[in-house]
């Protein structure tokens, strides 16, 4: 069995980060990622640096890494029209964008109801297609909203309805306050390939209470093979201050690799990374795994028989 670990860190991680990555910094860590296996790579957005410094050099990057790495599956957030036109100069062939499905959220975060964040949303989504890319579509808040509460899964499907029929390929089910719980995933995950078997579902984690790991192994149960993580554990939590963000890359690599689950990662190249984005970041990351292999090398606890059970 094989699942696909796409990496947020250049993206998602790296928004609330006080210190900014230069060009080579971060061209560094495309390296390191890549040289440890990672195929699929958001590289950052198509923003307005004055409101989101961290996207300052993204079409630079994203132009380098692509003609470095031209089998690489890398992607980049765009906002709006503008933000196509700049992922096609660079080369791109995949863009990635959401929509809330929590009208309160929709209305703080984004400015406008959600009626008209779905509706910009889904003429995007067409024209994406329509200039020959790839769209990742996320659903935000799809395991629940700090404001609102649960979001009934009628709604959510509905969502995603609306921007399979717009082109989307791909769905990320985004747990964006970090409140899901394994019995919701699967309950989610489920209903999603049951409405639609022909798309791609990818499920965007987070550790704000402590089970992004558990959620993760919930949706490999229910069926997904393709999980949004960042190096590290990079990331956070709008809702939480302080609180963790993204599940760390390694740490789901190490669950799976654990269970006989091929990420095509290797875990000591990809520990490499984590350790050059902490010393260039000047903080330690809360991923795991990586901290308890370098205090304990080489030490395994399974069995030649429970490997191959």
């Amino acid at each position: 069995m094989k699942v696909v670990l796409q990496e947020e860190s250049l993206w998602e991680g790296l928004q609330t980060e006080g210190r900014l990555l230069s060009l080579a910094e971060k061209l560094e860590i495309v390296r390191l990622l890549v040289g440890a296996g990672v195929r699929r790579l958001q590289l950052g957005g198509f923003a307005n640096p004055r409101s989101v410094p961290q996207a300052a050099n993204t079409d630079a990057l994203a132009s380098l890494v692509r003609q470095e790495y031209p089998e690489l599956l890398c992607s980049a957030f765009v906002y709006n029209e503008k933000g196509l036109e700049r992922a096609h100069l660079c080369g791109l062939q995949r863009v990635s964008t959401f929509v809330p499905v929590s009208d309160t959220d929709s209305r703080r975060h984004g400015g406008r109801p959600m009626d008209q964040y779905l509706k910009a949303a889904v003429r995007l989504i067409r024209s994406a297609v329509e200039a020959g890319f790839v769209v990742q579509a996320g659903i935000r808040s799809a395991f629940g909203c700090v404001y609102e509460g649960g979001i009934s899964t009628t709604v959510i499907l509905e969502t995603v309805d609306r921007l399979v029929a717009a082109g989307a390929t791909s769905l990320h089910l985004a747990d964006t306050a970090g409140l899901a719980h394994p019995h919701q995933v699967r309950h989610l995950a489920g209903a999603f390939r049951a409405a639609f078997p022909d798309r791609e579902l990818v499920l965007h984690l987070h550790d704000t209470r402590g089970l992004g790991l558990v959620n993760i192994y919930a949706g490999y149960e229910a069926g997904v093979r393709v999980f949004d993580v960042a190096a590290g554990g990079l990331g956070s939590c709008i809702f939480v201050q302080g609180a963790p963000g993204n599940v760390a890359t390694e740490d789901a690599v190490h669950l799976f690799e654990g269970m006989g689950v091929d990420t095509g990662i290797d875990l000591s190249a990809f520990c490499r990374a984590v350790t050059t984005l902490e010393t260039l970041l000047e903080r330690q990351l809360p991923g795991r795994i990586c901290r308890s292999l370098a205090a304990s090398p080489g030490i395994r606890t399974e069995t030649p028989d429970q490997l191959s059970a």
